[in-house]
């Protein structure tokens, strides 16, 4: 079923946050190594928006297009915990770099650092590549492939392709094959 909200409802974003072990070294990771600028730091005892007491810095790290990536550092040098039910390579947050050539200048500079990294990776649409940060969070750097014109295309067919995939799980987890 298609949403019946405007395509301009959400405007980007603002922010994706994750847990991480210790705030210096995550800045050093961040900043130093992906050149993402430490711009804004929260240090807070108690949550805002419960109340509940837990001392945190919030670190804020700014992307060219304005938006951030963040972190909490909780004070007790603990990384968030992998979801045992899920594959490591799923979730991941991706961020996007202008071309092909800043893409290969990032891997090597993160493998300079001592950073596995995996790829480069087609996906159709983007050619990406991943390692995981000191944290233990899946990033993916990636580079759109494709023109305007050809991402209009694979939304016209978005919707029918997930309405195939719907039917076919569905008769996958009933045990019928076709």
């Amino acid at each position: 079923m298609k949403s019946t909200l405007s395509p301009n409802s959400v405007e980007g974003l603002h922010h994706f946050a994750w847990r991480c072990k210790d705030a210096e070294e995550t800045r050093h990771f961040y900043e130093d190594v992906l050149g993402m600028p430490l711009v804004h730091l929260i240090k807070q005892d108690y949550v805002p928006s419960t109340g509940e007491y837990c001392p945190y810095v919030h670190i804020f790290f700014k992307m060219l297009d304005g938006s951030f990536v963040a972190f909490f550092d909780l004070g007790d040098d603990t990384a968030a915990s992998p979801s045992p039910n899920t594959p490591a390579w799923v979730n991941h947050i991706a961020l996007r770099v202008e071309t092909m050539d800043e893409l290969m200048r990032l891997k090597a500079r993160l493998e300079s650092h001592g950073v596995e990294v995996l790829g480069v990776t087609d996906h159709e649409i983007i050619k990406s590549i991943y390692f995981f940060d000191p944290n233990g969070l899946r990033v993916e750097l990636t580079v759109s492939t494709v023109t305007e014109k050809e991402m209009a295309q694979h939304a016209a067919e978005a919707h029918d392709l997930l309405e195939k995939w719907n039917t076919e799980k569905a008769r996958r987890q009933s045990g019928a094959e076709s």
